[in-house]
This record gives C-alpha cells, sequence and structure tokens, in this order.
C-alpha cells in the first residue's frame, strides 16, 4: 500500500467509525429514497457473507441482519455514512435462491435490473463470490445483468480465511479470466475474511474512493 492509499485508508476507516445509520428499506422502486447522495451497492448470491462484509467494513456487529437462511433480504435497504451524509450504502437482495416461488425470483429481477438502470446517483456496485466456489452460473448471469445495465462493478471474493492458499490461489486466476470477459467488471479483485478481516480495510478505501468520483 503506498502513501497515497495508507491516507485513503485512514481516511475510510475515520469516517466508518463514525456515524453509518440504516435507512430505510425499499421492496419497490417508489419506496427509494431521494437520489441526494452517491451509492455503492452490494450484491451475491444468498448466503454469500453480504451482511457479514457490510457489517466488517462498517465496524459494526450488525448493522446488516446476518441470517443463515438464504433468500431473507427481499428488499434494497439503506445505510447512510457521515455526519453530515456523506454517501450510502446500498445492501441489494441476494440471488439464487433455489427454492424461492418462481413470482419471488421474477420480482427480484425486475426490482434490481430496474435499480440498477436507473439510478443515476449509483457509483459502483461490489459483486460479492464466494471463494469456496469461485463464480457460479448465477454470478455470470448478474455479471451480465451488470454489463448491460453499464455499471461498473468490483468483485469482492468473500470467505478467503475457508480456503487452503493453493486453492484460493486457482479461485483467484479464474475469476479475474471470468472478470476480464466482462465489460463492465475491475480486472482488480478484492480477496475478504469477514471473520478474519482480510482485506477489509483497502475495501473499505475502495468504497471510499468509488464514493467520491
Amino acid at each position: 500500500m503506498n502513501q497515497t492509499d495508507a491516507e485513503l485508508a485512514e481516511r475510510a476507516a475515520k469516517l466508518f467509525s463514525g456515524r453509518v445509520e440504516f435507512l430505510k428499506s425499499a421492496p419497490a422502486l417508489k419506496f427509494l429514497p431521494d437520489p441526494d447522495f452517491p451509492e455503492i451497492a452490494f450484491c451475491g448470491r444468498s448466503n454469500v457473507g453480504k451482511s457479514s462484509l457490510i457489517n466488517a467494513i462498517t465496524g459494526r456487529r450488525s448493522i446488516a441482519r446476518t441470517s443463515v437462511t438464504p433468500g431473507r433480504t427481499q428488499e434494497l435497504n439503506f445505510f447512510e455514512v457521515g455526519e453530515p451524509t456523506r454517501f450510502r450504502l446500498v445492501d441489494m437482495p441476494g440471488y439464487g435462491f433455489a427454492k424461492a416461488p418462481p413470482k419471488v425470483v421474477e420480482n427480484w429481477r425486475r426490482l434490481v435490473r430496474d435499480f440498477l438502470r436507473g439510478r443515476v446517483v449509483l457509483k459502483r456496485t461490489l459483486l460479492l463470490v464466494d471463494a469456496r466456489h469461485g463464480v457460479k452460473p448465477v454470478d455470470a448471469e448478474m455479471m451480465a445483468m451488470l454489463d448491460e445495465s453499464a455499471v461498473g462493478y468490483r468483485i469482492v471474493l468473500t470467505k478467503a480465511d475457508k480456503v487452503k492458499a493453493s486453492d484460493l490461489e486457482q479461485v483467484v486466476t479464474a475469476t479475474a479470466a471470468e472478470a476480464r470477459k466482462h465489460p463492465a467488471a475491475f480486472p482488480q479483485l478484492h480477496v475478504t475474511s469477514s471473520e478474519k478481516g482480510m482485506g477489509i480495510a483497502e475495501l473499505r478505501a475502495a468504497v471510499l474512493a468509488d464514493a467520491e468520483l
């Protein structure tokens, strides 16, 4: 980490140690908050560790609810960062829940697609991929949706502490190769563990940098 990166990481740590508050949930676009601030969205397959990652980045234990039940979050959840507010984090509903009724899946698809295409203040999306499994077909579908929406996104590998170093290296290589096929994907990957704190400071700094674009 060079001096500029270190300074950014320090600013990000200070910012997130201050005010971070839940704002509202939006089950449909008409419930979205006014587009007054930059937004950084988090998306990923159900049970990928999205809530745990948001908790780790914000330094909170439970600002985002964690659940062992896949598909629990079916709304867009908004959190405000900073006093006064500097930007918002958006926890998007998880995808890939096999047991959900078709109508629920279709509602999810419509909500997410319309949000991605129409949210002018959306600066970046973080696409979370489980390091134990790598990019699955449902992840590739989400990447395609982000490409079509022209939303730039960072790929974040989660639960990296659950994988042997040699296996993790293979997953990183394969994920980077997949990212190169997608025009809206950043080439740089973020390898993280919410439990061990791996990569959290760097990702927190990246979130701040994206919000300030």
